[in-house]
């Protein structure tokens, strides 16, 4: 019988890296399938981002039951469940059967991406060797991101080459969450006192050691989310609309390329160091955002893709940064219920500005209500970075 350590380093967190980036694949497939919706049922803009919200709130509901369930009942388990919750998501969206249903299969995907957050980001970094600690952080950040980017950039693909464009990218999912199960039942399970856990409202869950770095990460989590939310949720409606772009492999790929950015600027936080990388992640997104404002003013998608690429970059900064801090400053016992409060606060910056934009943009017109959401989160995120500029995040 082999020495599990031995084989660790090489099917570890590498593989759990993989399931963790199908996981969130599935959550942003329908991304630039909206507007065929659209077309299909006949609805509009705003609902387009109460479709996106029902899917940010199914996340925000998990994490606060459930935010800490990996931390009791196993990492494993949670993930079990967070892959059948998209399988059915997945299932929903290949039967689909009119508004109600996409609403469920969003509701569903939401509870997927809520015990994937969390559970996930901790189950990457735990099954990794000490002296590879830094590149498992940078492995669970980058799948994240990296699973959410190629979410559009794979329906956008296989939407304009194949005659089925709203069955075969969820046939593709449930062929991957398949590969995903597989792999997840050959990784070591990092909890070893499993109980059940209990069905209840946790609220964040920060320790007190945590807190002093706690919330400037999650505020910086939360500008970085909300741009993300702006490209997932409105960008494939502003480049039909507007750029009058009804290519939908080209949408996917500006809100890929925003996905790519992120990774990209993760994999420079080691470099940069973290004490510097979050106020300077905050002030790159500053730069990303005004450019994304240029693009809606103009009317243009050059400036619209350079925002998408020095946002993500900022946002990528920022976000690495935040996740390694809270890791690091939490208690073992504790650190998939602080990953999740982080999260929490991330999502709640990805869904209330796009409803928001939503909302405006009847009255408006999506373009105004862009500018007036960049100006928003400009302003946050110059707060946020000159304020961790002046107070780097110590734990407590």
């Amino acid at each position: 019988m082999s020495d599990p350590t031995r084989t660790r380093p090489r099917l570890g967190y590498p593989a759990a890296a993989l399931v963790f980036a199908i996981g969130m694949l599935g959550t942003t497939l329908p991304t630039p399938l909206y507007g065929l919706y659209r077309e299909e049922l006949g609805f509009s803009e705003f609902v387009v981002t109460i479709v996106f919200a029902v899917y940010a709130v199914g996340v925000i509901a998990v994490l606060l039951l459930a935010g800490n369930f990996s931390d009791q009942a196993g990492r494993r388990p949670v993930l079990l469940c967070a892959l059948a919750l998209s399988a059915a998501s997945a299932l929903c969206f290949l039967f689909e059967g009119g508004l109600p249903v996409l609403l469920v299969g969003r509701l569903l995907s939401g509870f997927s991406a809520g015990l994937f957050s969390g559970a996930a980001t901790v189950t990457v970094m735990e099954v990794a060797p000490r002296q590879r600690a830094s590149r498992a952080g940078f492995a669970a950040t980058a799948a994240n991101m990296g699973g959410l980017g190629c979410g559009p950039l794979v329906a956008g693909l296989l939407a304009r080459f194949e005659p089925s464009p709203l069955s075969l990218p969820f046939l593709v999912d449930l062929a991957l969450i398949v590969v995903a199960t597989v792999l997840l039942w050959m990784l070591p399970e990092t909890v070893a006192d499993r109980r059940m856990p209990r069905l209840r409202p946790q609220g964040l869950s920060v320790p007190p050691e945590v807190r002093g770095v706690f919330v400037p990460a999650a505020v910086a989590g939360f500008a970085g989310f909300a741009l993300l939310g702006l490209f997932t949720a409105v960008a494939p409606s502003f480049l039909a609309m507007t750029l009058k772009e009804r290519d939908l492999a080209v949408a996917g790929t500006v809100v890929f390329s925003v996905f790519l950015a992120s990774v990209a600027g993760q994999s420079l936080t080691d470099r940069i160091g973290a004490r510097r990388t979050l106020p300077g992640g905050c002030f790159v997104l500053v730069v990303g955002l005004l450019l994304v404002a240029g693009a809606l003013y103009w009317e243009s998608l050059p400036l619209l893709v350079a925002g998408a690429l020095c946002g993500g970059l900022g946002q990528g900064l920022s976000f690495r940064a935040a996740v390694g801090v809270l890791s690091r400053a939490a208690p073992a016992e504790h650190r998939g219920g602080t990953i999740s409060s982080f999260f929490v606060i991330a999502y709640l910056g990805i869904s209330l500005p796009v409803v928001g934009v939503g909302a405006l943009s009847l009255a408006t017109g999506l373009r105004d209500a862009g500018l007036v959401f960049s100006g928003c989160v400009i302003l946050l995120a110059v707060c946020v970075g000159l304020y961790v500029l002046r107070r780097p995040p110590r734990p407590a």
